[in-house]
C-alpha cells in the first residue's frame, strides 16, 4: 500500500498520509513522497485546491523516532543524517506555500511536533472536534526548533514560546482562538466540511487565486511601503488577465462569469 494516497475530485486533489500504524509519522519515506507530490502539483493546472489529511487515529505524531534513532549509528553520531533530513522536512514544508493552489490541512486526532509544523504550514485547516496540537519534543529533550519557524508565524509569539518551552498540547478550540486552525469542523463532519471548503476556493478564478496566493507569502516578508509598491503591480497583473476583465464584466451585468483558466 502506498505511503501517500491521491484522490482528485473535480478540481480538488486529496493526499491521505497512510501510514497509520506510525501515526503517519514524517519519515524519510513520507517526506519523499510529499516532496514528489508537491513537485507533480506544482505544474497541475487542474488543480485548483489540495487538502492534506491522514489515515487511521492521527494526522500526524511528528517525526519518526525510530528512525532518527537508527540515524544514530553513522560514525559522526548521526549528524549529517539529522542535518540531511531536517533540510528535508523543511524543503517540504516551504514547498507548500510555494504551490499555486491552497492547501488545507483536515486534522484530527493528534499534530505533534513536525505534525503540527505541518499543519502550520498549511494555507489553511480544519479540524475534529477534541483534536490535540503540540510542539512536545522539549518532553524528551529535544526542543522543537524547525517547527517552531511555522509555528511562530501562525500564533502569536509567547503563547508559541509557552507551547514549545512546557511540551503542553492544546485542543482545536484554542488552536482556533489562536489561529493555528480556522475552524473546528461539527461532530462527524470532517472531511464534508473540508472538502466543501476546498471545493469553494477550487471554484474561484485558478489565474487570480494563484497570482494572490504568491503575493500574500511575498508581501509578508516585505516593509509596509514596499509590501504596498509589489501588491499595486499584482492587482495591475491580476486586473490585465483577460478572466478578471470577464468577471467584472459579470458582475456588473448579474450573470455568472465565463472563465477560460
Amino acid at each position: 500500500m502506498a505511503i501517500l494516497l491521491r484522490t482528485d475530485t473535480d478540481a480538488v486533489a486529496r493526499l491521505t498520509l497512510n501510514a497509520p500504524g506510525s501515526l503517519n509519522a514524517l519519515s524519510d519515506a513520507m517526506l519523499a513522497a510529499l516532496a514528489g507530490e508537491f513537485a507533480r502539483l506544482e505544474g497541475d493546472r487542474s488543480i485548483r485546491a489540495v487538502v492534506i489529511a491522514g489515515a487511521g487515529k492521527a494526522f500526524c505524531a511528528g517525526h519518526d523516532l525510530k528512525e532518527m534513532t537508527r540515524g544514530r549509528a553513522a560514525d559522526d553520531g548521526g549528524a549529517a543524517y539529522f542535518a540531511d533530513l531536517f533540510t528535508r522536512c523543511g524543503a517540504v514544508m516551504q514547498a507548500i506555500g510555494r504551490l499555486p493552489q491552497p492547501v488545507i490541512a483536515e486534522v484530527h486526532g493528534v499534530a505533534a511536533a513536525a505534525g503540527c509544523q505541518l499543519v502550520a504550514s498549511c494555507d489553511m485547516s480544519v479540524a475534529a472536534p477534541g483534536t490535540r496540537f503540540g510542539v512536545n519534543g522539549v518532553n524528551i529533550g529535544l526542543f522543537c526548533s524547525t517547527p517552531m519557524v511555522a509555528l511562530s508565524r501562525n500564533i502569536p509569539r509567547k503563547q508559541a514560546f509557552e507551547m514549545l518551552v512546557t511540551g503542553d498540547f492544546i485542543d482545536a478550540g484554542r488552536a482556533a482562538e489562536l489561529g493555528l486552525v480556522n475552524r473546528v469542523a461539527a461532530e462527524g463532519a470532517l472531511s464534508e466540511e473540508t472538502m466543501a471548503l476546498a471545493a469553494k476556493v477550487a471554484a474561484k478564478l485558478g489565474s487570480a487565486v494563484r497570482i494572490g496566493k504568491r503575493a500574500f507569502y511575498e508581501q509578508a516578508q516585505m516593509p509596509l511601503d514596499a509590501a504596498y509598491a509589489y501588491t499595486g503591480e499584482v492587482m495591475v497583473e491580476n486586473m490585465l488577465n483577460r478572466d478578471t476583465e470577464e468577471g467584472i464584466a459579470a458582475f456588473i451585468e448579474k450573470r455568472a462569469p465565463e472563465w477560460q483558466q
